[in-house]
């Protein structure tokens, strides 16, 4: 609230003011990217990448199903083909050995989103890229301080992009930011980021005016996002420690009845680079996992699925007029549930959700 207060009091709320600039600082010291730009939101930061790698019509993009709308929307609006990737048979996240059988002569892009915080294999993703001349855009909505192989997810590709929105780690509100790691596309991301206009570099005392210079639109947060944003920032220790917290609570709870078969648990990555985002299980079919959302939902505890797989949308079955099959990626929409999981959450209240889970397997199916 003091940093809100102090936006305020600068006369300037306003985006790439006061506060903008600690964020930008702040992401790009901590993580090394080369230039960072807040954004309204994720969407926009990837509305932003389709844009500086110039996706035209009949471009191919290349973009896991299970994934929230905006990987894909991103590349579509620009009128890039989405071919869409299976997951992986042990995670939700793309299947990193699919992609190159996927390329033809007009792909553009992968977009590898890195599911739960759980970074994808971009040693592998980068060198499919490099072998076919493409460009990497990681969708780290959900990754922001994850790391792979010692590196900050978002960090790796080419161009990254982050949430801030109020459901992840780190947050504002609505938020995002775009993680320029090439830095070719610096100078081009924050005219596209000022309304296609060279505004930046204006008030830098750059140019002695500024003009239309290129496509673009309102990418910019306002400060009062950008002092709370930075609030968050300033503790993401504390808040990573946390939530770490909770996710080895859950894991360790639930570890028995995943030992006895009666579901899936994800990774338990030993080094402790995940950032903790969500936790879920999978369970042994769609039924049991209705079912046992049900029973959660009786008891007070919101336990929620997670997304319905891209390649079988309306939208893509009316504009692309094909029906593929992606097995993983649709048995993981039958199957996975998230339990609940924010800062707050207690160990009292996390016992009370581990021992409803488990009289539903004793109770219910005397599983156990």
């Amino acid at each position: 609230m003091e940093y809100i207060q102090e936006a305020i009091d600068t006369g300037q709320i306003s985006g790439n003011g006061l506060f903008t600039k600690k964020c930008h600082k702040f992401l790009e010291e901590r993580y090394g990217i080369k230039k960072a730009l807040l954004t309204t939101s994720c969407t926009d930061a990837l509305e932003m990448s389709s844009m500086l790698i110039g996706i035209k019509p009949e471009d191919e993009v290349i973009v896991p199903s299970f994934t929230f709308v905006s990987t894909a929307l991103a590349f579509e609006r620009q009128g890039a083909k989405i071919v869409f990737c299976d997951s992986r048979s042990d995670h939700p996240g793309i299947d990193e050995d699919l992609i190159e059988r996927l390329i033809t002569k007009r792909t553009k892009a992968i977009i590898p989103v890195h599911y739960a915080g759980m970074p994808c294999n971009m040693e592998k993703i980068m060198a499919v890229a490099e072998k076919h001349n493409l460009w990497v855009i990681e969708d780290a909505a959900m990754g922001f301080d994850s790391y792979y192989n010692n590196k900050p997810v978002g960090c790796i590709g080419h161009l990254g992009c982050f949430s801030f929105h109020e459901t992840k780690n780190i947050q504002c509100g609505e938020g995002g930011s775009l993680a320029i790691n090439n830095i070719k596309f610096a100078e081009r991301a924050e005219i596209i980021w000022e309304k296609g206009t060279n505004r930046a570099q204006f008030f830098r005392g750059e140019t002695n005016k500024y003009n239309w210079v290129d496509t673009g639109s309102s990418f910019l947060p306002s400060e009062l996002n950008a002092a709370f944003l930075f609030a968050q920032l300033e503790n993401v220790n504390t808040i990573q420690k946390k939530r770490k917290y909770i996710w080895d609570r859950y894991y360790a709870g639930l570890k028995s009845l995943a030992e006895n078969g009666l579901f899936r648990l994800p990774e338990n990555l030993k080094d402790k680079l995940i950032n903790a985002h969500m936790f879920y299980i999978i369970c042994r079919n769609k039924e049991e996992r209705d079912t046992l959302i049900i029973h959660l939902k009786k008891n007070n505890i919101s336990a929620l699925f997670h997304y319905q797989c891209l390649h079988k949308s309306p939208y893509y079955k009316i504009t692309q007029k094909t029906n593929i099959s992606l097995p993983f990626a649709e048995s993981y929409e039958k199957t996975l549930i998230r339990f609940p999981f924010y800062y707050e959450l207690n160990d009292e209240t996390i016992d009370i959700i581990l021992d409803k889970i488990y009289s539903f397997y004793f109770e219910k199916h005397n599983s156990v």
